[in-house]
């Protein structure tokens, strides 16, 4: 293992081609800012957030739908924190005046369904591969405690697929961040036919800072080729088979839409149709109309635009008053970009 002091050294001396490389988790995002991580690097190595927030990809038509959901009567709309302040098409589920719970777990889902019988509740499943499991697990139960007035909508997303999406394209990089807690679930072996068919490396890493150098610095040593690498402990190259297994026994992949990406063949999770019954709809939900017209969350999240290029950032679009996803989740570029710089 090379000495952590010699990489630095390496990163902030290099001197060769200009190289750019895009992490495709908010998580990372995050990291990567609290750790200072670009002031660490030379001039001629770049990083690039990539469309790793699964808040920020989603899109307007399900916050529509769960708004929908939420002012019909005897429903409520079970969700995570961040959720209820991303705009839809024209309002938040926040503002909209509807019924909506707040829970740290999906699991809180059956408590509530068992304690108010006479309510549906409607569990927003939002996420990549990293919650798409507990997801199953909630429906595992649901199922086996014959709970009749619990829904899903989701909206579950697979990296794999949305990576392809970017490269094809053009948008313009030398490797790929993998996401390291993705990649706990999948395992590192899935980003292999993209790092051959598009000649381009990628590095699972973890979430220190670090472990993050020695991510970019494997990029940098091996940016002419088509490896993978996991520098990522928690990570096995076949990845979490049980939970896979949960996972597919009642989801199967689905063409899913985007924020700024459109619909990606093949890049969705939905439930199969024998378990249709518990679902709202989900597939049908495409639209993506942007409650601020000038909001460009779409361009920050395929990394053709860095936040603060937005005419909106930090003007009209604040943590306080977001016009786009990508102001609100805590995984959102835009947000972390704000909350680090202070504007």
């Amino acid at each position: 293992m090379i000495d952590i002091e010699i990489i630095k050294d390496y990163l902030k001396s290099y001197d060769g081609q200009p190289l750019t490389f895009m992490e495709v988790c908010g998580t990372h995002t995050a990291a990567i800012n609290e750790n200072a991580i670009p002031s660490l690097l030379s001039d001629k190595i770049r990083l690039i957030s990539g469309p790793g927030c699964p808040v920020c990809v989603t899109v307007s038509g399900y916050i529509d739908r769960l708004i929908e959901l939420s002012n019909e009567e005897d429903t409520c709309v079970v969700t995570f924190g961040d959720m209820i302040r991303v705009p839809g098409s024209e309002k938040s589920l926040l503002n909209s005046g509807g019924n909506f719970r707040m829970v740290y777990s999906p699991l809180e889902t059956i408590r509530l369904a068992k304690a108010e019988p006479q309510t549906l509740f409607v569990f927003a499943a939002v996420g990549f591969e990293t919650t798409a499991p507990v997801y199953a697990l909630l429906l595992d139960e649901i199922i086996r405690q014959d709970i009749k007035n619990i829904r899903l909508l989701t909206a579950i997303k697979t990296m794999p697929a949305a990576i392809s999406a970017l490269c094809e394209i053009g948008v313009g990089v030398n490797g790929f961040i993998a996401p390291g807690n993705v990649s706990v679930i999948t395992g590192s072996d899935v980003y292999r036919p993209l790092a051959e068919k598009y000649r381009l490396p990628f590095a699972v890493s973890g979430f220190g800072g670090e472990e993050l150098l020695c991510g970019i610095y494997s990029l940098v040593r091996l940016h002419d080729s088509a490896r993978v690498v996991n520098l990522y402990n928690a990570v096995t190259p076949e990845g979490n088979k049980k939970a896979q297994a949960l996972l597919y026994k009642y989801f199967e992949p689905c063409d899913a839409v985007w924020r700024g990406m459109g619909i990606i063949e093949n890049s969705g999770l939905a439930l199969k149709n024998e378990y249709s019954r518990y679902d709202l709809g989900s597939r049908r939900l495409t639209a993506d109309k942007a409650k601020n017209s000038g909001c460009k969350c779409g361009e920050v999240i395929t990394g053709k635009l860095s936040p603060s290029c937005c005419p909106l950032y930090s003007k009209a679009c604040t943590p306080e008053n977001p016009q786009g996803a990508c102001m609100v989740s805590c995984e959102g570029a835009c947000r972390i970009c704000y909350m680090n710089e202070g504007e």
